[in-house]
């Protein structure tokens, strides 16, 4: 009785023990889970409270708990929770005062790193109002269209972004958009100014009944750009490799938040013996390559990061929470019973999943790269994109395993190993990704189709040696009896693209083939990619020096695949 009792007690004590070296990721599989699961909890019980705890219920109760706590800091100022609150609550009374929004509006944002812009979300969270987070690198019609996708009745822009303003002013006046300059006075016939007006209101507090509507399910945000938000948080205009560790050292800087690039460019800036004087502990983002997490961590010290994969839109993500180098994830046995995802084989010519006979798509193996899709459940549910239904629809997939069944496709290759750790490794479809931007190659294509010589595009985005994502090039046919001009090209695509979309090579060629589908053809064109020596082809480059596009030569080439050239 006694040995038996021993003997099970000694198998309980070894089970952990068994349990780890079998499973060597288990108690790190279940722990996640568990975190995620009480997340999960604690999102749906605020949701459920009447009214819901929202992240303006959140920073409220902040504010009243630590009032002189900085929030942000940006150059030498520091924000504090009351002072950012009290700002805020001005935003919202001079918005519902002058603007005349009211709680279920929306106000589309034009601007750039600076303080504001949290405190006029805040103010508009306090109205009961959405926010359309605008990219300040796009203008003419591709800022129209986001402006519109959002519904938005006001545009408040700053006024260093006057001339992509009145570029569009004309289309907004016609939609009857109130507009305003973020600041004291304007000189712009139909836009106001915004900043003079805050100043004369109360800071007091809003009253509740101007959100009174609001639910859990109440739009608060339109995201056409990435960011980020935080309890304390250090903010810079723009960024800057050379004085990022100056930054994170004068603000005692703990986490940072990163994009692929921007590590690699961290990595660029000659050694200093103060690399490795700096608080920061953790790394989190994507987009980040092996050989470039090897060496940031080598050089700058021992920084836990934590490359995650995720969409704004999309119903499933990943985080690499066990540290395995380039992963974004791990296939987690619990998280998997309850968000159901899948890795189907995709047919990259012709753009669309691998079907069997019977119709259904099909499961690829470990090693494999497959097109991630997720059922669509209230789990994990699809809401889609504001203002655009069609392309809401295209990112469902039906009939994928039995019939009527339906999921997400996110429109990304992704791959599983072995040992179930998940890579991102590619991206499919009309986007590719360059300086940490999503560039849609048919918006490109359109901007670069209104050139008068040109008579059809196909944009593509190509690999570059030592950069994360791949760069813009355009295979254009020129109308007959014209000849391709440089300099007309290179004036074009500033005016009317921002530079990370901008195609860095165009080629010239007499046709532009299409798939069966009447699609562009693209995969052999990546391929071929833009080396002078194998294209036959017009080959031109984008010279920001002489501002135009120049013949490619293959001194260029080699230059941008020794890194001598930056891009």
């Amino acid at each position: 009785m006694f040995s038996f009792f021993y003997t099970a007690l000694a198998g309980l004590l070894l089970l952990p023990l068994l349990l780890n070296l079998a499973c060597p990721y288990f108690f790190r599989d279940l722990r996640f889970f568990l975190k995620m699961a009480r997340a999960a909890r604690l999102a749906r019980n605020n949701a459920a409270r009447s009214p819901p705890r929202t992240i303006l219920e959140v920073f409220r109760q902040r504010a009243r708990l630590a009032p002189r706590k900085p929030l942000l800091l940006f150059r030498e100022e520091a924000h504090t929770y009351e002072q950012v609150d009290k700002r805020s609550s001005q935003v919202a009374r001079a918005l519902r005062e002058h603007a005349g929004l009211q709680q279920g509006d929306c106000l589309a944002l034009l601007l750039g790193n600076e303080p504001a812009y949290i405190w006029i979300w805040l103010g508009l969270a306090k109205l009961g109002c959405a926010m359309a987070c605008l990219n300040y690198n796009i203008r003419a019609k591709s800022l129209l269209h986001c402006f519109q996708c959002s519904g938005a009745k006001v545009l408040l822009a700053a006024p260093e972004l006057k001339a992509a303003v009145e570029e569009i002013l004309p289309a907004l006046k016609k939609e009857n958009v109130r507009v305003f300059y973020l600041s004291r006075t304007s000189d712009t016939e139909g836009v106001d100014s915004f900043i003079d007006k805050m100043e004369v209101v109360s800071d007091e507090p809003t009253p509740h009944s101007w959100r009174s509507n609001v639910t859990s399910k109440t739009p608060a945000m339109y995201i056409y750009t990435s960011g980020t938000t935080g309890a304390t948080l250090a903010l810079r205009a723009k960024f800057s490799a050379s004085q990022f560790w100056v930054d994170c050292r004068k603000y005692n800087v703990t986490v940072i938040q990163y994009i692929g690039e921007v590590l690699r460019y961290l990595c660029n800036v000659p050694k200093k013996d103060s690399d490795g004087d700096h608080r920061v502990r953790i790394a989190i983002g994507n987009g980040l390559r092996a050989d470039v997490w090897r060496e940031f961590v080598r050089r700058f010290g021992d920084i836990r990061i934590f490359e995650f994969y995720a969409a704004t839109e999309g119903n499933v993500g990943f985080i690499n929470y066990s540290g395995k180098v380039g992963a974004v994830g791990r296939v987690n046995y619990f998280h998997k019973k309850i968000i159901r995802y899948e890795l189907i084989r995709y047919d990259v010519e012709k753009d669309e999943p691998v079907r069997d006979e019977n119709g259904y798509c099909i499961r690829v193996p470990k090693g494999e790269a497959g097109l991630l899709i997720c059922k669509i459940t209230p789990f994990s549910p699809f809401s889609g994109y504001a203002g655009a239904k069609s392309q809401t629809e295209k990112k469902k997939l039906t009939n994928v395993f039995q019939k009527g069944d339906l999921y997400f496709n996110s429109g990304d290759l992704l791959m599983v190993d072995q040992d179930n750790f998940i890579y991102f490794h590619d991206r499919v479809g009309d986007t590719f990704r360059w300086k940490g931007e999503n560039v849609a190659t048919t918006e490109v294509a359109d901007i670069l189709g209104l050139i008068d010589f040109v008579q059809e595009v196909n944009v593509y985005g190509v690999p570059v040696p030592g950069h994360e994502g791949r760069i813009g090039m355009a295979s254009i046919r020129l109308k007959e009896g014209c000849e391709f001009n440089g300099e007309q090209t290179y004036r074009h695509v500033v005016d009317f693209l921002p530079n990370y979309a901008r195609p860095r090579f165009v080629r010239i060629q007499d046709a532009i083939e299409i798939t069966a589908t009447f699609k562009h053809r693209k995969v052999q064109l990546v391929e071929e990619g833009f080396n002078p020596a194998v294209l036959r082809d017009g080959l031109y480059f984008l010279d920001d020096k002489e501002k135009m596009y120049v013949p490619m030569t293959q001194d260029i080439y080699n230059a941008i695949n020794n890194s001598s050239l930056k891009l």
